[in-house]
């Protein structure tokens, strides 16, 4: 059975956790917040719902660019696969919570700006075929680079408007 697809935005959590499985592969996980707003349209006023808290779950390069990019606060929106899980807790209460198993995350722009920058993964090995780079030795490696060509590989945050 499939699991149905799902696009949630909301705040992240808590800064996300990454890991590498017994299988080699990079996992991120990060807990979002959605908190639907409903106005009412006699007294104009606005009132909060109930909010709902999703699991995530990023895998491969997905998981690596989360990693470097994705911060405790910030609006996204994720779509993936929705799973719920239940359990029972040691003293035999009965939880659930939902998860998504995201296919895409991006910024939600509607908060801020961004601008992506593209990256290698980390898990991308050197090609065998091409040659192999030689380190600079300590003292030429500072002379190689200013400041401002340092700073190129810098993860990108949202700015609040």
């Amino acid at each position: 059975m499939q699991e149905p697809v799902i696009t949630v935005s909301g705040n992240v959590g808590g800064m996300p956790r990454t890991r590498v499985v017994a299988s080699g592969s990079v996992v991120t996980d990060f807990r979002i917040a959605n908190t639907p707003r409903d106005v009412d349209k006699t007294t104009g006023q606005w009132s909060d719902g109930q909010t709902v808290w999703f699991g995530v779950s990023c895998w491969r390069s997905l998981a690596e660019n989360v990693a470097a990019s994705v911060k405790t606060g910030d609006r996204v929106v994720v779509t993936g696969r929705l799973r719920a899980h239940t359990w029972k807790t040691e003293q035999g209460e009965e939880r659930s919570s939902l998860e998504i198993k995201a296919q895409t995350i991006g910024f939600d722009l509607s908060r801020g700006k961004a601008v992506q920058e593209r990256s290698v993964p980390l898990s991308m090995t050197v090609d065998p075929g091409l040659p192999p780079v030689e380190e600079p030795a300590d003292d030429e490696s500072e002379e190689m680079y200013d400041d401002d060509e340092r700073s190129l590989g810098s993860p990108v945050r949202i700015e609040a408007a």
